[in-house]
């Protein structure tokens, strides 16, 4: 194995609930957060399930100011929930997630990043060793179309039987299996406390150990 891509929410940094994005966006106002109950009710969330709306960033902005339209908030609030939304320091990274990255690295190790996202996250891993990102807004494709694994390992200059794809989510992550990379899925980040990005360092000494 000579590389490693991880999906990005749920992966190695956790993905903020509904409602905790809406408390920050109202905290971010300065209103009270005990009313995000309230407007999470009046929100659609499955309205950001719409086909290949991270492959767009401006398709992503209009579904969402739609659903904020809908559920009738004010400009500011909507503003402030989009800017959550957008806020790559609102997905904190779990506690064994830079140890990861750090040792695999020292080990000579490429890393990859691939997210279905609508932004640029590549501030959030500043002083992180990460040789590439493959975003989807930018390539205009989504997981789990085959194409935007392809392009990760065209970046990474690796094959993909040499590459080992990470992620949480069978539907999208595990769709690496089908252009021939080895695939591990973790449970989704539920806590930044939790470890499970040992999985990743614990099979590639095994498989450096079996070479």
């Amino acid at each position: 194995m000579r590389a490693v891509v991880f999906d990005w929410r749920g992966t190695p940094v956790l993905a903020p609930t509904f409602r905790g994005w809406v408390a920050e966006a109202l905290k971010r106002v300065g209103r009270d957060t005990s009313t995000a109950g309230d407007i999470v009710a009046l929100l659609a969330e499955n309205r950001l399930d719409v086909p290949g709306v991270d492959a767009d960033a401006a398709l992503h902005r209009e579904t969402c100011y739609r659903m904020f339209a809908d559920a009738g908030l004010d400009a500011e609030l909507a503003d402030s929930l989009y800017a959550v939304e957008s806020d790559p320091a609102f997905n904190p990274f779990a506690t064994d997630a830079a140890r990861t990255l750090a040792t695999l690295r020292d080990n000579g190790i490429r890393i990859g990043v691939l997210s279905d996202i609508h932004f640029d996250i590549r501030p959030a891993f500043d002083g992180l060793p990460v040789d590439s990102f493959v975003l989807s807004f930018e390539h205009g494709v989504v997981k789990p179309d085959l194409t935007i694994f392809r392009i990760a390992l065209a970046e990474l200059g690796t094959s993909p039987e040499e590459t080992l794809m990470v992620g949480d989510r069978a539907t999208h992550d595990g769709a690496g299996v089908d252009v021939g990379m080895p695939t591990l899925l973790v449970p989704p980040l539920a806590d930044v406390a939790d470890t499970r990005l040992h999985l990743v360092t614990n099979l590639m000494d095994t498989t450096s150990a079996n070479r």
